[in-house]
């Protein structure tokens, strides 16, 4: 494989420096939680044995995930985040000059790690002026016969758009009858507005669904993500490619996943309180402003604005990191020109999140080509 840094990691506020960051607008996830939010004893961590776990993870861990993913314990393997899910998927799915169809933009692993491979890689491309819509009709044409694997993220990374459950449907429907597989990653399924979409695996065994603690419930450090998988012969096959990779995972990082997720109920409302809030306070600035366009997200705690035409990016960038102190994932980071952007708004307290938007609208004015 012939791995290459992924700008959005080299370029990340953890490898940039958090202290040279006012306001951080890259972080796609909630707000960073604190050990104590999980309500541990760690008197009871004590006595746990630091032994191998369970190689498809912690038993009471996957009874959690498959309640709220409609399907059962045994179809679902814990890993190493949703990156290491999407690692061993495309590892264990994909071969050298395989055809696959992915999303773009996208999330970087989900390009970077068949590129590595040396597949064949047809890209669904999303369009500003089609509102970031999945066309199924136009991902159809896409498909080949000898099409192993379509890749999709709802909802969106970084764009926050959302397929409908009709159009979800409609895009099974095509891989069972186009014999391939669907990879859909769903870090952000229960972000959705207007409520999470089924979870696709639960539909189909020919969808594998991928997700994480990382996103909604603000947890990335403990690294714990999980595949949802219908399929016996597929799941063993990932299970053979998470032994040989790390036998299983860690013991306390699935301890820590079993009991945040006995925490879920009481902490949704939360989540989704603060995201409203946050969102609310974006498009109240972006109706007010004339420098940016957007697409409004339908999901998550991301959206992918773009600069007016007549913004010169590269000044905007310098002035807003330099002058402003404002962070945003830039469009190169995704394979996109540099006049889109990701801006989190989920992350960012509320003060931080109006500093953040102030700066951005400020350095855009001092970027105007011809001032």
């Amino acid at each position: 494989m012939k791995y290459v840094r992924m700008p959005i990691e080299a370029e990340s506020p953890e490898q940039y420096g958090y202290d040279r960051i006012r306001f951080n607008l890259t972080e796609s996830s909630l707000r960073d939680r604190p050990l104590s939010d999980l309500g541990v004893d760690l008197q009871d961590f004590q006595r746990l044995l630091l032994a191998y776990g369970d190689h498809r993870g912690h038993p009471g861990l996957r009874e959690e995930i498959a309640s709220l993913s409609g399907v059962t314990a045994d179809q679902v393997l814990v890993t190493p985040g949703a990156a290491g899910a999407l690692f061993l998927l495309a590892t264990a799915l994909l071969e050298r000059e395989d055809h696959l169809v992915v999303l773009r933009p996208n999330y970087a692993t989900n390009i970077e790690t068949p590129r590595a491979i040396g597949c064949a890689i047809t890209f669904l491309d999303l369009a500003f002026e089609e509102g970031f819509r999945v066309d199924p009709g136009r991902l159809a044409s896409l498909i080949r016969p000898d099409t192993k694997l379509v890749s999709l993220t709802c909802p969106h990374n970084p764009t926050g758009t959302s397929l409908s459950e009709e159009e979800l449907r409609e895009v099974l429907d095509l891989a069972e009858a186009r014999g391939c597989r669907l990879l859909f990653d769903e870090t952000y399924r229960e972000m959705r507005f207007g409520g999470p979409l089924p979870v696709a695996a639960s539909l189909s065994s020919r969808a594998v669904s991928v997700s994480s603690l990382s996103k909604t419930y603000g947890i990335p450090g403990i690294r714990v993500g999980w595949i949802c998988c219908g399929d016996p012969e597929l799941y063993d096959l990932l299970l053979a490619a998470k032994e040989q990779m790390g036998i299983c995972g860690s013991v306390v990082d699935e301890e820590l996943a079993y009991r945040a997720l006995l925490r879920r109920a009481a902490w949704l409302p939360d989540i989704r309180a603060r995201i409203a809030l946050a969102f609310d306070t974006v498009k109240g600035w972006m109706e007010d402003q004339d420098l940016f366009q957007w697409v409004p997200p339908q999901g998550g705690v991301v959206c992918f604005p773009r600069l007016r035409e007549d913004v010169d990016p590269d000044r905007f960038y310098r002035v807003l990191n330099e002058r402003y102190g404002v962070f945003v994932g830039p469009g190169h980071w995704f394979e996109q020109p540099r006049r889109y952007m990701r801006v989190g708004y989920g992350w960012p307290k509320p003060e931080e999140l109006a500093g953040g938007l102030a700066g951005l609208a400020a350095a855009a004015s001092d970027a105007l080509e011809g001032r």
